[in-house]
């Protein structure tokens, strides 16, 4: 124990004074070493193709689900992919130093309030290993230094991603190599002391299942900016009475999208109201159903659906993760607001409708990060909303909400200028 708790304290001794190296790394330096970033992420592919076929006959002997060994491949297009997303982190506008307002008192003191770096992030995360790219690119880009924690699944390709990075960053500077570093052992013992390091470290991200993020929250002595289930909606409201193929389009992409449905934006419910469910609920369910949907259902979904299971109480809180989604009828819009408000997770729901006034109500009194209108959750990305890369997409309301960039990994502070002023 003594040891961890040395290791944890070196880790997070050494980010915090790479992150005060950082501050005088300007955005022109930043943008030039992440473009550095990711040719070298190109020019290593085989080394990270290699690195993950280790992850993936680990995780094929453990036994870990189909759909989540899908998530962990790397080949030659996710590894392209990986690439182009730092380079489009590099080409975004530095946030730090912008200035979010300004003004002058009666007095002459002029006031600005300017984006400054938030420090020191925690970030633990499983699986994915493209996470691991875009979570230091965001983290450079935004004058952060970043410990990454990533799942024991992925431990191989990890390993070979934060490798290309250092080198990066020895060749801009061999002081800054500690703004990116990675926590090794997979063993869990380590996080909890991680977890204490408030001298050191500012913030920690958990990205993961419900489980992992509320361990993190009851052992944290550090702010956690949380990222729960998406236990995400489709409403199909009553005015839809047109718009046949744009309901069942937008029903079966936001839950087949992703292979396997084992995303966080991906539907898990679909509402549909009394008016219309007659008209559109059998044929939603026939086609999901035709793309492996296994399909759960109220009473009255199922008396129009009748292959639909039941659906048990629940249901209708669950993230599933899988290619399964429950269906409901509801009374009415306002029914399918409370419903959502109630069961759903505030991460990402959405309304099909030709009303606007519907779609009014429904952005107004849902109490999502992301709110649809004729649109399917598998929108609700960093890179759809322009931000690029995302390091998670948060259902906390402070103090960010939704998909987070490089924007959103910055603070602010108050810079107050004067000419001899006292008070």
């Amino acid at each position: 124990m003594d040891d961890w708790k040395t290791y944890v304290e070196n880790l997070g001794r050494n980010a915090r004074l790479a992150s005060r190296r950082l501050v005088d790394l300007g955005g022109s330096a930043k943008t030039a070493l992440l473009h550095r970033i990711a040719a070298a992420i190109r020019d290593h592919r085989q080394d990270l193709i290699h690195a993950n076929a280790a992850d993936i006959d680990a995780a094929s002997l453990a036994g870990l689900a189909p759909n989540l060994i899908e998530r962990l491949k790397l080949n030659e297009k996710r590894i392209a992919s990986m690439a182009d997303a730092v380079d489009q982190i590099a080409a975004q506008v530095d946030p730090v130093g912008q200035i979010i307002e300004g003004y002058t008192r009666p007095n002459g003191l002029r006031i600005q309030k300017v984006r400054a770096p938030i420090g020191v992030i925690l970030f633990i995360y499983e699986s994915r290993p493209n996470v691991t790219s875009d979570a230091a690119a965001l983290c450079l880009k935004s004058g952060n230094a970043i410990i990454l924690r990533g799942g024991k699944e992925a431990v191989n390709s990890n390993k070979a991603m934060v490798q290309i990075i250092h080198a990066a960053l020895i060749a801009e500077d061999g002081a800054i190599m500690d703004a990116v570093q990675l926590v090794e052992s997979t063993d869990r013992a380590l996080v909890p002391p991680l977890l204490k390091l408030d001298q050191y470290i500012d913030l920690v991200i958990p990205r993961g299942g419900e489980s992992l993020i509320r361990a993190v929250v009851k052992d944290s002595t550090i702010p956690v900016l949380k990222h729960y289930t998406g236990n995400c909606h489709l409403y199909i409201d009553s005015h839809t009475r047109c718009s046949e193929k744009q309901v069942r389009e937008i029903c079966v992409n936001a839950k087949t999208g992703y292979p396997g449905g084992a995303v966080c934006n991906a539907a898990e419910k679909i509402l549909f109201h009394k008016d219309i469910a007659a008209l559109y609920l059998p044929i939603v369910c026939h086609d999901l159903a035709d793309k492996g949907v296994e399909i759960l259902g109220d009473e009255p979904a199922r008396s129009l659906y009748p292959a639909a299971k039941a659906a048990a109480e629940d249901d209708w809180y669950t993230e599933y993760l899988a290619l399964k989604i429950a269906v409901k009828v509801v009374p009415s819009l306002d029914a399918a607001i409370e419903h959502i408000n109630h069961f759903g997770s505030h991460h990402t729901d959405a309304i099909v409708t030709e009303s606007l006034a519907a779609a009014d109500r429904f952005t107004r009194a849902v109490d999502s990060a992301s709110v649809m209108v004729n649109a399917s959750t598998r929108f609700s990305d960093g890179g759809e909303y322009g931000l690029g890369a995302e390091v998670g997409i948060s259902t906390d309301k402070l103090h960010a909400r939704g998909p987070m960039g490089a924007a959103d990994l910055t603070t602010y502070k108050w810079i107050v200028t004067g000419n001899g002023h006292i008070r």
